[in-house]
């Protein structure tokens, strides 16, 4: 392969017998062509795309195993990034790639007898600057969204009712007491965004579902219950759990949140959107109409800002002021704080400038992360003594 960069080189090798002959005119004038072709090299930015989809399918458990290989060796071969769950229930994705490797992605898709027409992977595709993952990841997982029990496909489509969502617009404008609106996210993505009148599904993670059926029922009983998660997922699986429950008068938001969002420059809604992806915390609305509800992990001050515990087995996710976050060195508790201490597994930021990777390998390790760690977070009170990390969800 030759690269845009190299071009000037390759030219003047090939040309140099006739250069010797011809005036120094030609010399100038083909130093200045493959110039401007490096001068296009830099400026060529390629575009890149993030993909987010998933497609409740049946798959037979003795295929998982060959499937998910070809899978990572297809997604390998072309170099994209991200995450890629399947399960019998199907597939669950979160991957970026260039325009060529998205397009082989679901070309290699579509070829399978499991995963080709898959519901609006076009309409959840979003633009990015490049990968937004370091690697590529494929698992096989018991569900592809853990709720504590499985689905099927024929399940899925028989219990999934969405609502249109001008009409759920109409029903927060007017309050309508007639319905419930239930955000079937977990707690964290609620504390930073939920629409208007939306209550909680009251959940650390999406496994604690099942255990709270017989609350939704006592609580919406008469009700039509509309519930909205971030692209789609919890909601059609949940539709099944609770239909199985008994409740039948279940509404899902039709395109999701982030469709509404788009269309609607309402205020419907309070704070900055969950996402899952580099975004992370996501502005919604403009000056008129975006109100911030979440608060700071440390300190409970207002704030639209997220990130992750940096003690790399934790990783929980915070809604935390920026000062704050860097005062606290990125731990979400001395919890965390206490087993970086003893093992070193802190990431790396720009805003600490010690090289906690370097430092790993090199002799007397630990005692060069203790001497720095306590150095820093001396004086440092922690609000939480345990782990805030909560499940680890692919949201599509």
């Amino acid at each position: 392969m030759v690269f845009v960069g190299e071009a000037k080189y390759i030219l003047l090798f090939y040309f140099s017998p006739i250069i010797h002959q011809v005036n120094c005119n030609w010399l100038f004038y083909s130093l200045l062509a493959s110039n401007m072709v490096s001068q296009l090299g830099a400026r060529h930015k390629p575009s890149y795309t993030l993909l987010t989809f998933y497609k409740f399918v049946d798959i037979p458990e003795s295929e998982l195993d060959s499937m998910a290989q070809k899978h990572l060796d297809y997604c390998r071969d072309i170099w994209l990034h991200g995450r890629i769950y399947l399960g019998t229930e199907g597939i669950s994705a979160t991957i970026t790639g260039n325009q060529w490797q998205c397009w082989s992605y679901r070309e290699f898709l579509q070829k399978n007898e499991y995963f080709k027409d898959i519901p609006d992977i076009d309409a959840k595709s979003t633009q990015v600057d490049g990968h937004q993952f370091a690697r590529l990841s494929v698992k096989i997982r018991d569900e592809i969204v853990t709720m504590g029990e499985r689905v099927n496909q024929e399940e899925v489509d028989k219990y999934h009712k969405e609502i249109k969502k001008e009409e759920f617009k109409s029903i927060i404008d007017g309050k309508n007491d007639e319905y419930v609106i239930l955000d079937m996210r977990n707690d964290y993505e609620y504390r930073l965004w939920h629409f208007r009148w939306a209550i909680p599904a009251g959940t650390d993670n999406f496994r604690e579902v099942p255990q709270l059926l017989e609350k939704y029922k006592r609580e919406f009983a008469g009700k039509k219950v509309i519930f909205y998660c971030t692209g789609g997922i919890r909601c059609e699986k949940a539709s099944v759990i609770m239909n199985r429950a008994g409740m039948d008068e279940l509404y899902s938001l039709q395109w999701w949140v982030v469709k509404y969002v788009n269309e609607f420059n309402d205020g419907n809604w309070l704070g900055n959107l969950y996402t899952f992806d580099w975004r992370v915390s996501t502005e919604v609305g403009d000056a008129s109409t975006h109100t911030t509800i979440g608060e700071c992990l440390y300190t409970s001050e207002l704030t639209d800002n997220c990130e992750n515990c940096r003690y790399s087995p934790c990783n929980a996710r915070l809604i935390a002021n920026e000062k704050e976050y860097k005062k606290h060195l990125g731990f979400c508790s001395k919890e965390c704080y206490e087993s970086a201490r003893l093992d070193g597994f802190v990431k790396d930021m720009s805003w600490d400038k010690f090289d906690y990777k370097a430092t790993r390998s090199i002799s007397d390790s630990i005692s060069k992360i203790q001497a720095h760690l306590d150095r820093k977070l001396a004086n440092i009170e922690w609000r939480y003594q345990k782990s805030q990390k909560e499940e680890d969800i692919v949201e599509c």
